[in-house]
């Protein structure tokens, strides 16, 4: 089930700091996504920006040749795998995983490295694991956000680094329906307190 959000921007901030929603794979050391999933730009104090956390994920890979597959549906429980076909690379979806909980990409081309990626609405949500041939990357994606901010302001086509970002908390969406994110905190001069992100108004799946 799709999860509604809304941001609300009940802070003290004075530089029109972005805010950056990101996710975390469960399986570490694998690598996380180089940038955010989400960014809310220009959201002033009194603002609001409504979005959706989708239920659908999606999964493709970019292989040593720089190219993109396209995305296919993935949910827990399912392998795919990278394949060589006469027409060139592709992915499909072999049967259920091994790890009932996980999403799972397997590199069984003969040669060439490539990196598993995990979709949400459209935008990188979890990836950067590279997988040699023969060997397998694995996603368990559980319906929590990280939140960080960027004081400093990006082109609103331009990625956003997760390295950059301060404040950051982690909230758990497990369950839920609806909720507002409400920002607070900051303000001017050195007795500005740091960002802080809670969930209110819950309702319940």
């Amino acid at each position: 089930m799709d999860i509604r959000l809304n941001f609300i921007n009940n802070s003290n901030d004075t530089h029109n700091t972005q805010v950056l929603f990101y996710s975390e794979n469960l399986l570490p050391p694998q690598a996380g996504p180089a940038a955010a999933w989400k960014v809310i730009r220009n959201c002033g104090p009194g603002s609001n920006h409504p979005f959706t956390y989708p239920a659908a994920s999606q999964i493709g890979y970019l292989d040593s040749d720089g190219n993109y597959t396209p995305r296919l549906p993935a949910e827990a429980g399912q392998s795919f795998a990278a394949t060589f076909t006469n027409a060139g690379d592709t992915i499909r979806m072999t049967g259920p995983a091994t790890n009932p909980q996980a999403i799972e990409l397997i590199n069984t081309l003969p040669s060439g490295a490539i990196t598993a990626q995990i979709y949400k609405d459209g935008r990188l949500y979890a990836g950067g694991a590279v997988i040699h041939p023969g060997a397998r990357a694995e996603f368990v994606l559980e319906p929590r956000l990280w939140i960080g901010t960027v004081s400093q302001m990006t082109p609103a086509d331009s990625p956003v680094s997760m390295s950059v970002a301060q404040d950051n908390s982690e909230i758990s969406l497990l369950g839920i329906a609806s909720a507002d994110i409400v920002m607070t905190g900051s303000g001017p001069g050195d007795d500005a307190s740091p960002f802080q992100f809670t969930l209110q108004n819950i309702v319940m799946a």
